[in-house]
C-alpha cells in the first residue's frame, strides 16, 4: 500500500540501527535514497549493496559537528538527486552522563549532534520542499525526551528540545505542504544500547516493564517513520509517536 517511488527521501545517520532499518525499509518502497554516515565506510557500502535491488541508494560521509559540511551534503544530495521530499533526521548520540560529573564538552556535544544537527538540516531542505510545495520530515527523538531521563540529562534535554522542534515546524511549514512529525521510540536493540542490553538481568527488567513484554527493534521504528512519510499520514502534523511497546504512556 505504501508506494513512493517518485520520492526522494535523506536519512541522518543511515549506516547501521534505527536510519539503517529506514534506508532498507524505504528503498523497498520504491523510494530513492540518500543516507549519511559519520565514518563506518564499509558499513555504509554494505547497506548500499544490500539495497542495490531497484532503488537508487547513495552514501555521503558528513560530519554533523560541522555546519558548513552539512549544508554541503545536502546540497550534494539535491545535485545528485535534483529534489529532496523527505528528511528523516535519525543521527544521535546516546552517553551515560549524571548531571554532577558530566563535563561541558558531553554536554555540548550531545545537544549539537541531536538538536542542532537536526536544526541544521532541516534548514537546509526547507527551500528545497517550500519550492516543491511538498515535503514531509519526520525526526527521531525519544520518550526520553517527553520524561526525562536520570544519568542522560543531556540525551533528554536534546530530544526535548527536538520534540519542541518539530511542533515549530509542523506549524511554520504547514501552509507550504510540509509535514513535520516525530516518532519516539522507547527501547531499541541497536549498535548505542548494547551494552546495557548486554546484562540478561538488566535486559529482563527492561522486557518486563514493557506492556508487550519485548524490545523494540530497528525494524520496529522504521516501519512508523515511513507511514508518517506517506500518503497514509498526509494530514498528520506535529504529532509525536511514541513506539514503546506502551512502556510510557506519554504521547
Amino acid at each position: 500500500m505504501v508506494e513512493l517511488k517518485s520520492k526522494i527521501v535523506l536519512i541522518t545517520g543511515g549506516s547501521r540501527g534505527i536510519g539503517a532499518a529506514c534506508v532498507k525499509l524505504f528503498a523497498k518502497a520504491g523510494a530513492a535514497v540518500a543516507f549519511t554516515y559519520q565514518s563506518n565506510k564499509d558499513a555504509a557500502e554494505k547497506l548500499i549493496k544490500d539495497c542495490s535491488r531497484g532503488s537508487k541508494v547513495k552514501a555521503y560521509k558528513c560530519d554533523l559537528n560541522n555546519a558548513d559540511e552539512i549544508e554541503k551534503t545536502v546540497n550534494k544530495v539535491c545535485s545528485d538527486f535534483e529534489k529532496v521530499d523527505i528528511l528523516v533526521n535519525n543521527a544521535g548520540l546516546w552517553k551515560y552522563g549524571p548531571a554532577d560529573k558530566m563535563s561541558l564538552k558531553d554536554w555540548e556535544e550531545t545537544i549539537r549532534i541531536n538538536l542542532t544537527g537536526t536544526f541544521l538540516f532541516t534548514k537546509a531542505v526547507i527551500p528545497l520542499m517550500k519550492k516543491n510545495k511538498f515535503g514531509r520530515i519526520i525526526n527521531i527523538t525519544s520518550t526520553a525526551g517527553q520524561r526525562g531521563e536520570a544519568n542522560y540529562s543531556h540525551y533528554a534535554s536534546s530530544k526535548g528540545g527536538v520534540i519542541s522542534f518539530t511542533k515549530s515546524m509542523a506549524t511554520e511549514l504547514g501552509p507550504y505542504n510540509i509535514t513535520t512529525n516525530s516518532v519516539a521510540p522507547g527501547w531499541v536493540y541497536t549498535d548505542m544500547t548494547s551494552d546495557e542490553l548486554s546484562d540478561n538481568k538488566y535486559r529482563k527488567k527492561v522486557e518486563e516493564d514493557i506492556p508487550l513484554k519485548r524490545i523494540a527493534s530497528a525494524e520496529d521504528i522504521a516501519g512508523p517513520v515511513l507511514f508518517l512519510a506517506s500518503d497514509l499520514a498526509r494530514h498528520i502534523n506535529g504529532e509525536i509517536l511514541n513506539v514503546n511497546g506502551g512502556s510510557i504512556l506519554c504521547g
